[in-house]
């Protein structure tokens, strides 16, 4: 399975019926999959299947979502109040006897009277209304697959990009390992020269004190443990970039097992070698993580 990116865009367009519709897709980082919708008036029965469908391509990622509906064929109806046109009539006949010639009732007379007939806009029956939305959804369908695909080109840069941290992080490890301060021989020797310092400072030194001196000083230079956990970090790594998908929580666990190994080698390091190694490999593991946070 490909990594994913969280930023994209996608747009989608088309018509059903008398109806033009568009679809916006906008995503970027987030923590979980955040969908923020702007829908058009009275199309709030949709969000439901909206969420479903985008939550069927995406795990990841703060995604705005904006669909805008126009109406390219207007449709007006004539609606008459019932109700008034009915005491209109009555009334008419109530006066009847009394009316001299009593003339009949002209069209132009009804629309002159305010609320007894009123202009709208035209409905569509539920079958038009169905048919739209579907068509609508369909084409969001669409756009969600554009925006993944958009997504996982992205998450192919991004793998080949933190592959080549990845092998940089291992190569510094490397250095580190075969750096010369590291040998037994120059361990004991810079031991020696420090422990003849003690007790050349201090002729009264505790003996107990000495040893406990140079077991720090042995323990200070022994960065196997911090190597080997960094190779083993490593080897996780690539791991996940191989099988893809999902990763990016726990690549983001990994750059902060990196940044603390090579804390760790800095704080020990009494070589400058070492020390040089140790802060390149931070600067690269700060790249690195900044990196994985664009990742799905």
């Amino acid at each position: 399975m490909a990594l994913q990116s969280m930023t994209g865009f996608a747009r989608s367009e088309g018509t059903s019926g008398r109806y033009r519709w568009a679809w916006e897709l906008r995503s970027v980082n987030g923590k979980g999959l955040d969908i923020r919708m702007r829908l058009p008036q009275g199309m709030e029965g949709l969000e439901p299947e909206i969420r479903h469908l985008l939550s069927q391509y995406l795990t990841r990622g703060n995604v705005q979502v904006g669909l805008t509906v126009q109406i390219s064929e207007n449709r007006v109806e004539a609606v008459v109040n019932r109700d008034a046109l009915d005491a209109l009539l009555k009334l008419r006949d109530d006066l009847g006897d009394g009316l001299v010639d009593p003339a009949p009732i002209r069209l132009d007379a009804l629309l002159s009277i305010r609320g007894l007939v009123e202009f709208k806009e035209a409905s569509d029956d539920p079958e038009a209304i169905a048919s739209r939305d579907a068509d609508i959804l369909a084409g969001l369908e669409r756009a969600v697959h554009s925006l993944s695909e958009m997504r996982r080109i992205e998450g192919d840069a991004l793998c080949r990009l933190l592959s080549d941290q990845v092998s940089h992080i291992e190569d510094l490890a490397r250095t580190v390992e075969a750096d010369p301060s590291r040998q037994p021989d120059e361990i004991a020797r810079r031991l020696e020269s420090q422990i003849n310092a003690l007790i050349g400072a201090a002729a009264t030194l505790d003996r107990d004190r000495l040893h406990a001196e140079v077991a720090l000083l042995a323990t200070r230079a022994d960065l196997r443990e911090e190597i080997d956990r960094l190779k083993a970090h490593v080897a996780a790594a690539r791991d996940l970039l191989a099988i893809g998908g999902p990763v990016g929580r726990k690549l983001d666990f990994i750059a902060q097992e990196f940044n603390r190994e090579s804390n760790t080698i800095c704080s020990k390091s009494n070589a400058v070698a070492v020390t040089s190694a140790g802060i390149e490999l931070k600067v690269v593991i700060d790249q690195f993580r900044e990196q994985v946070q664009n990742l799905e």
